[in-house]
Order: structure tokens, then sequence, then C-alpha cells
């Protein structure tokens, strides 16, 4: 998926302002430099004036920054590097660690939006790509995803 698309839905499922997106990002690592002109240009849609891809490290730092942001941050432990590629599966991770969801929470999620996951659908999900089990997640799962977390945050 469009990693503009993923911050573009998170951003309307929090209701967060651009300078709280900054905010967040940078508390996956203080010395991350975000500034506000580029958050606005991430979150214009392609074709526009000002368009500009979001990179997958501005993701990934804002990605580690919102589980920061809403479980918090563990000092004792060693910072763990950022990823220099996302894909679904590691988005969906993250939103899963950053609002504690269980398999059920997830399931209601995907059902909300008409988008039902088995089981084993969903714990291929979160394997490890090496494993026989793994299961890609497409961008229309992804996208049912968010859609069904929207809804769990904002109502319907």
């Amino acid at each position: 998926m469009i990693t503009n698309d993923v911050l573009r839905s998170i951003r309307y499922m929090l209701d967060l302002s651009d300078l709280k997106i900054i905010e967040i990002a940078q508390l996956s690592d203080p010395a991350f430099a975000l500034d506000k002109a580029q958050v606005l240009a991430f979150l214009k849609k392609e074709g526009e004036p000002g368009f500009a891809p979001c990179d997958d490290l501005s993701l990934a730092h804002f990605l580690d920054g919102l589980v920061f942001y809403y479980r918090g941050k563990d000092e004792s432990k060693p910072a763990r590097p950022v990823e220099s590629r996302i894909s679904n599966n590691l988005v969906l991770k993250k939103l899963r660690v950053a609002f504690e969801l269980k398999d059920a929470d997830m399931h209601e999620i995907f059902d909300s939006a008409g988008f039902p996951v088995s089981k084993p659908e969903l714990s291929a999900l979160f394997r490890q790509r090496e494993n026989k089990n793994f299961r890609a997640c497409g961008d229309q799962m992804l996208r049912n995803f968010l859609k069904g977390l929207t809804l769990r945050f904002r109502g319907a």
C-alpha cells in the first residue's frame, strides 16, 4: 500500500495535527528530522501540487513513535533500529502493538469493515517471512483493517 495512504488514514483515524505527527515521529528517535512542510507534502493526494511520496523511513519512525506514544518507552531496553523497508505486514504489526490489540480485537476490526478473516489467515500475517505459513498482507486487507480501526476510534 502507498505509505502516504497509511499516514493519511492514521492521521484521520486519530485526528492528529501536523505538529502532533512530527512529535510522534520524533519519539522513536529525537534526532530524526521531519518538518511541517514535509508532513503537508506527505498528506496531499497524488497529483496535487506539492505532493511528495512518504519514504519508508519516515513512516517507520512515525509507526515506532506511535507505539511509544500509546504504550510508553522502556528506557531499560536498548533502542531497536528503525526498519528501512516497510511492508503491509509490518504496518499491521506495529498498529497491533501500538493499540494493544488481541486476536479477538483484530477479528472484530476486520468484521466491522466487512472483511472477515479466519484465525489461520490472521496468524499467518504475523509470522516471519521465512515461515512456510507466512502470508503477505495485501493492499485490500490493510485498507480494510485501517477502515475498521477508524470505525473503532471514530465511530460510524
